[in-house]
């Protein structure tokens, strides 16, 4: 399967310039039971699912610096952690090709920790202050739950964003060839 780097990357960036405005703009603005969603990670992770550990890979990379340089932060810490996330998600795809409908929820939640703990982690060695204690279990846990809870919709958004540049995935092509007339492997010729 050959992808279309050309369309995939002019989708990718503007996917990942939209995911960054919207993040910072609206969504986290809106704190429920004192925590808010973080779509960054369930992008990347999404991105890795759908195309694979390389484009993940680059796509978590851009989006982090976008992220870091819009934030006004510590540039490059949230670059690793999502080139970890989108690599991580692009092998599982490689490597298992899971096909479950709550494997973007698994992935999602897998995604959302590994993006709040280590970011907390990396904060915390880079001497900055951390909230260590109750306070950031909370915001921990309860951001886990919160993009549980919104990985469906997130990975059904990336997946029609980057559908079109994505190849055809042969077990669709033969299902269809058999239920529009084509010959039957149960037939004889």
């Amino acid at each position: 399967m050959k992808l279309n780097y050309r369309s995939l990357g002019w989708r990718l960036v503007l996917l990942g310039a939209v995911t960054v405005v919207f993040q910072i703009a609206a969504v986290s603005q809106v704190r429920i039971l004192g925590v808010n969603a973080d779509l960054v990670p369930l992008v990347a992770a999404s991105v890795g699912l759908l195309c694979g550990s390389l484009p993940g890979a680059v796509f978590g990379f851009g989006l982090g610096m976008l992220l870091d340089l819009a934030l006004v932060e510590t540039v490059g810490v949230d670059s690793l952690i999502l080139l970890a996330i989108g690599y991580a998600a692009g092998r599982l795809r490689e490597l298992r090709d899971p096909q479950g409908a709550i494997v973007p929820v698994l992935v999602g939640a897998g995604a959302t920790a590994i993006a709040q703990v280590g970011f907390s982690l990396l904060t915390f060695l880079l001497g900055q202050p951390v909230p260590l204690g109750w306070a950031l279990l909370w915001e921990v846990l309860g951001t886990i739950a919160f993009n549980s809870v919104i990985a469906i919709p997130v990975y059904l958004l990336v997946r029609r964003c980057v559908l079109a540049a994505l190849p055809e995935d042969p077990r669709r092509r033969r299902r269809r060839a058999y239920t529009t007339g084509g010959l039957s492997p149960l037939s004889k010729s």
